[in-house]
């Protein structure tokens, strides 16, 4: 919420681990400070981005969190799985899936051949 209020992801910064590490399904990843500023990037456009939480679950030290989020100005809607590692008391890892909703039917055949 503080994100939204203050436009700013310094919210963010002391929920993080000095080592935080953000993986992205492509294999890349970034630094705490290459993660914050992106967000902050992010926060502008996205700022009147619709957020619905459809489950939240939490186990040992992992958490896992699945939204809809509708994208301002006629954005579309995409699904955002979120994985997140804590080590004592601090997001040490992240792990972000995102899916547009307008493509979700065709990725649930994956495994056949285009043109079928």
């Amino acid at each position: 919420m503080k994100l939204i209020e203050t436009g700013s992801a310094d919210a963010l910064a002391p929920l993080l681990s000095d080592d935080f590490v953000h993986h992205r399904p492509d294999s890349t990843s970034s630094t705490k400070e290459e993660w914050l500023a992106a967000v902050q990037a992010a926060l502008v456009p996205l700022a009147e981005m619709r957020v619905e939480v459809h489950h939240l679950l939490a186990e040992g030290d992992h958490v896992v969190m699945h939204s809809r989020r509708q994208l301002p100005n006629g954005g579309p809607e995409i699904v955002v799985v979120d994985i997140w590692r804590i080590d004592e008391g601090l997001i040490a890892e992240g792990w972000e899936i995102i899916e547009p909703m307008a493509r979700a039917a065709a990725n649930l055949v994956w495994w056949e051949p285009a043109g079928r």
